[in-house]
């Protein structure tokens, strides 16, 4: 989800918006609960501050400061950022994993504030980066053994019957699984997950069609409702591929620019559901 730097202006006053309006509405809820929950005024101890007046969280506070003062953008659009942070707006606080560390982040942790995010990243050295500046952040270094050559076999191999029987990928005996992630993630039932990793930028980079698969599984061996799953950098042949056929063009609900957006339903306890419904009309 490393990217090299971009200074659009339009693409900075967004992420500034959209923090503003997560405090904006921090601000209005904790009012909303003072006015409905009114503490007797004789236990009440005197203060510097009045009985409504909301201090900025830190970490919203910090994502202003970064965002106002950074000139590196995320590299999606506005547009694209906009279809994943509507889904948010639903949402949060919620469970939100995302597949990558880079320096849209802090923005995917400030909008699901009170909520919790998880970040996988293949580069140790620059996690150690990130928490350093932004110690809040939780990310883990995972690695992937896949590589964007081997994508063509891996396919073959996903659409055998031990790779779309519906179980926990943790215990998976399909190769596309990932097995080795951190226990918090197969244990958390995710509302949202972002694959935005790993690089897949040539042909000996580690691919995202591990990724891909895993998030589709994790989805559906939810006990119940749906997640929404989300995939960067669909131009590329990975990406494409890999998503429509594992997380089916049937459950997608929206492509803008480079990044599609599926809405996938638990199949835990649906026998006869399918890998994959039939097509549905998707909204561009």
């Amino acid at each position: 989800m490393r990217t090299k730097a971009q200074s659009p202006f339009n693409l900075k006053l967004l992420l500034i918006g959209i923090v503003l309006s997560v405090f904006l509405l921090f601000v209005l809820r904790s009012r909303l609960i003072s006015s409905l929950n009114p503490s007797d005024s004789r236990n009440v101890k005197t203060t510097n501050c009045s009985p409504t007046c909301t201090k900025i969280p830190p970490s919203l506070a910090q994502a202003m400061i970064h965002y106002t003062t950074s000139t590196i953008t995320p590299q999606q659009t506005v547009k694209e950022i906009s279809v994943t942070s509507r889904v948010l707006d639903k949402k949060s606080p919620c469970n939100f994993l995302i597949f990558g560390l880079g320096h849209d982040s802090l923005m995917w942790h400030s909008l699901n504030y009170g909520g919790r995010t998880i970040f996988l990243e293949e580069d140790e050295a620059w996690i150690e980066q990130i928490k350093r500046r932004f110690p809040m952040l939780e990310s883990y270094h995972v690695t992937y053994d896949s590589k964007v050559n081997q994508a063509n076999d891996l396919m073959e191999v996903g659409k055998g019957p031990e790779c779309t029987a519906i179980s926990d990928p943790k215990y998976s005996i399909c190769q596309l699984a990932l097995k080795s992630l951190p226990r918090e993630v197969y244990e958390i039932k995710w509302d949202l997950i972002m694959v935005d990793a790993p690089t897949g930028y040539h042909e000996e980079a580690p691919g995202r069609m591990t990724a891909i698969y895993t998030a589709g599984m994790m989805a559906r061996n939810r006990e119940d409702g749906e997640t929404d799953v989300f995939v960067h950098d669909v131009n590329r042949v990975v990406e494409d591929k890999y998503s429509m056929e594992f997380l089916c063009e049937g459950y997608m609900k929206k492509q803008e620019g480079r990044l599609r957006h599926f809405a996938i339903p638990s199949h835990r306890n649906k026998s006869n559901e399918p890998f994959c419904p039939y097509s549905v009309g998707t909204e561009h």
